[in-house]
Parts: C-alpha cells; structure tokens; sequence
C-alpha cells in the first residue's frame, strides 16, 4: 500500500468510524425516553434530586456505579428495602447500629419528612431505569462485627443452638428502647438472635447460603400467598413471614433445597427463644426486605 492509498484508507475509515458513532448516538438519545422512564418523572422526582445534590449523598454513595464507592450502591435500593426501611434509616440511621462502638457509619441528616419523601421516590425512580445490568453486582460495605453487638460474625455464628430463656435479650444486642424504631430493633434480632438469622440467610440479591436469601422477601410472600399453593395459616404478608419465623416447615416451597421429609431445616425454636414484641420487630424488618 503506497501512501495514497494509506491516506485513502485512513480518510475513508476514520469516516465510517464517525458514521457509525453519530449513529450509535443518535440511537442511543432515541432510546434515553423509554430506558429511563422519563414519564414517571414526577416533581417528586425532581424534587428528590435537589435532595440528593443538597446534601451530596453522592459524596459517600453511587448511582449506577458512579460515586464515591464508600458507601453501598443506591441504584436499586428501594426495589430492596421497602418505604418504611428507608424512611425509618433516614431519620435516624444511628438505630440501626451503635455509634458508641462501632463509629459513625451514616450521618444524621435531619431531613424533614417531605424531603424523605422525595428523596425516596427519586431512588424509586432511579431504580426503574434501564441499565442494562450496570453496575454488575451490588457494592456492599461489610464490616468485622455486627452492627448492635460485640461479636464478630464468626464470633455469633459460634452462638447457634445455644438455649436462651423467652423474653431474653438476644445475645450481644443493645437493650431495646421503646422509642427506637421496630425496623431497626428487628434488624438487630435479625444479626444477633440464636440461632443468628443471618448465619443462614443472607439479604444480598442472589446469594444463598446454607438458607435462601431474603432479599425480596416480601415480594415473594405476596406471590407465595396468591398462588393457590400456599399451605399455612397466615393471611397477609406479615402474617406469612411470622409464620416462617416460629412454624418454619407450615408452607415449604416446591422443589426447595431446604426441607427434607416435609420438614424444614431452619431451627424451628424461635417463637420460645424471642417474645412476641421482638417476633413482631424481627417481622416488621424483614418485611421491608422487597
């Protein structure tokens, strides 16, 4: 190849290069409406996101992968925690963890209830949009002991199958307070109850342990219920999930992998080992799991 003809090839390539790119673009804008819901952009919405840059959420958490990666990814997390979670951690996040050993993980923003509210419908929001499967996992801050108690997760998966008399407060927990909230304190049951619920379960999006996750619990508990399948007793989702909870082999899901014989293997010992205040508690949290 002389160099005419190099410079022929180059012009030439370096145009269809640009062709296709315009028209990747021009694709690409064509697709933003229906990728991004752009209709279900209430004032809500709109209103969420001055909240969001007002207090500069973005300096700690990420959207879509883009942030400051200290914090956990927020892109779906209203299809993982239902409005009463995140309106209960966004008032007061030092309930969910003791601040007094395990340092300040979220600050206290003051936010008014309109401004969780927007704040909320904004991450709805954002959580519908299409992208195409970015970022490819969840990014998950994690830490060496669990949040609300003394013990490493090695150190509380030691605590499985030891007895504890009802009305005992679960192992290596906080006293509860009556003016915490129930989301919250049953978060705390979750990670420090005996057995530790989450020895077993895990509330990460497709990570089974030697339990099925709980991430989307709720959603499944209303499906489970409207099948026609269901077994048990319980009528509403709340209902289903303190079922499971004390009377774990009552409905056991087709084809699992957790049950033998029509008994389920989660330690059925619960509804002895906590009251009924902390049932309702460890019940209300895990019900915000959507």
């Amino acid at each position: 190849m002389n160099k005419r003809q190099a410079r022929h090839f180059a012009i030439i390539s370096t145009g269809i290069a640009a062709a296709v790119f315009l028209a990747l673009t021009v694709d690409s804008h064509r697709q933003f409406p229906k990728l991004t819901n752009a209709e279900n952009i209430t004032e809500e919405v709109k209103l969420g996101q001055n909240v969001w840059h007002k207090y500069n959420c973005i300096n700690c958490h990420t959207l879509f992968g883009e942030g400051a990666y200290y914090a956990p990814d927020l892109t779906k997390i209203t299809q993982h925690r239902g409005e009463a979670y995140l309106t209960a951690y966004m008032k007061d996040p030092s309930q969910f963890y003791d601040e007094q050993k395990h340092r300040r993980l979220m600050p206290k923003q003051n936010l008014s209830d309109d401004e969780i509210k927007n704040l909320i419908s904004f991450l709805d929001w954002v959580s519908k949009v299409d992208n195409q499967g970015w970022p490819p996992r969840p990014i998950l801050v994690t830490g060496a002991s669990i949040p609300g108690t003394d013990m490493s997760a090695e150190r509380q998966a030691q605590t499985i199958g030891q007895p504890k008399e009802a009305g005992q407060t679960p192992p290596g927990a906080r006293p509860l307070s009556g003016q915490e909230n129930p989301i919250a304190l049953g978060e705390r049951i979750f990670r420090s109850a005996s057995p530790a619920c989450n020895a077993c379960h895990s509330i990460a999006p497709g990570v089974n342990m030697a339990g099925p996750t709980l991430a989307g619990l709720a959603t499944r508990a209303e499906k489970t219920l409207a099948s026609g399948e269901y077994k048990g007793k319980a009528k509403d989702v709340e209902g289903y999930i303190k079922e499971s909870i004390t009377h774990p082999s009552a409905h056991l899901v087709p084809g699992a992998m957790y049950s033998a014989n029509g008994v389920s293997f989660m330690p059925n010992t619960y509804e002895k080992a906590l009251t009924p205040e902390q049932l309702n508690q460890l019940t209300a949290y895990l019900a915000s799991l959507k």
